[in-house]
């Protein structure tokens, strides 16, 4: 690699979470995974991905130190990822990223320490960026969303927003993308939840190809049907995202291209509000939903 490179350390650490994020990932098909590792994302730009537990070979107190050697020579330097909610309950105990000098090491203190010195901080996934399934009712751990979390630490670090379950492999090399090219996305290009309006502008009601059964009111019973899926609990009339199309696994198809709803996992809504996935939603709350009920 050019000595010119410019080297942006990542440091993606995952809380309560499943791991999918982190899949979706590397399922990245242009660039694939190993340009993104191993070349320049960007001509002169080069990410480093100093620490992530699912794809590096190192374990133990040696990748913990590197992460905080990471932090304390690039101080405002290094990109933070954060993939998963923040259990915050019992101090952080229910979620531990490993032990450093026979301590445990919290996701809550982590995300804290690494925040408050990063270049910007990045929350992927729904769990990470609304609080996703981990902070669903009763939530005993006490998950919180990275923005949540920020707001209660009074930690005031640029954010951006990538929800889904998981997000699709565009939207997180994308955004890291933009960040190298242009820096931080502004006001006017994100919207009020910080997701970039690139991926998140347009309503997937408004772009559904079943869109004609809807105003045609030609509803489906059942999965695989013709017909508009809505009464049979498709969240498209209420969630933001370019999937109708970009679709997914390189293009090949989407959910409702399968026959199947919405689920809005890419929405604050999600879980607690969507549930159950495959009932219609409630027409008490439907003034929210930006679309008539017939």
């Amino acid at each position: 690699m050019s000595s010119k490179t410019a080297e942006f350390p990542a440091i993606w650490i995952a809380g309560a979470a499943c791991s999918g994020c982190s899949v979706s990932l590397l399922n990245t098909i242009y660039p694939s995974i190993q340009n993104v590792l191993v070349d320049p994302v960007l001509p002169g730009k080069h990410i480093s991905l100093t620490f992530h537990a699912t794809v590096m070979a190192g374990q133990g107190e040696p990748v913990l130190r590197a992460v905080h050697d990471t932090a304390q020579k690039k101080p405002g330097g290094y990109i933070l990822v954060v993939d998963g909610s923040i259990p915050t309950g019992e101090d952080g105990l229910y979620c531990t990223i490993g032990e450093l000098e026979g301590k445990h090491v919290t996701m809550k203190d982590m995300v804290e320490e690494l925040a408050r010195d990063a270049l910007c901080v990045i929350a992927v996934g729904t769990c990470a960026a609304f609080g996703g399934i981990p902070k669903g009712s009763p939530n005993p751990t006490g998950a919180k969303s990275v923005m949540e979390f920020f707001k209660d630490e009074g930690i005031t670090k640029p954010l951006v927003n990538i929800s889904g379950c998981p997000p699709h492999p565009d939207w997180m090399v994308g955004t890291i993308a933009y960040i190298l090219l242009k820096g931080i996305p502004g006001e006017d290009e994100v919207d009020e939840k910080l997701r970039p309006l690139a991926f998140f502008g347009k309503l997937i009601h408004d772009n559904c190809p079943r869109r004609a059964y809807f105003d045609a009111g030609q509803f489906a019973r059942h999965t695989s049907e013709p017909g508009c899926l809505y009464e049979i609990g498709c969240k498209g009339p209420y969630t933001y995202a370019d999937c109708p199309t970009r679709h997914w696994n390189n293009g090949v198809n989407w959910c409702i291209g399968a026959g199947a709803q919405c689920i809005g996992c890419v929405e604050p809504d999600f879980i607690d509000t969507f549930e159950p996935l495959f009932q219609k939603i409630d027409e008490t709350s439907m003034d929210r939903f930006k679309i008539k009920t017939r």
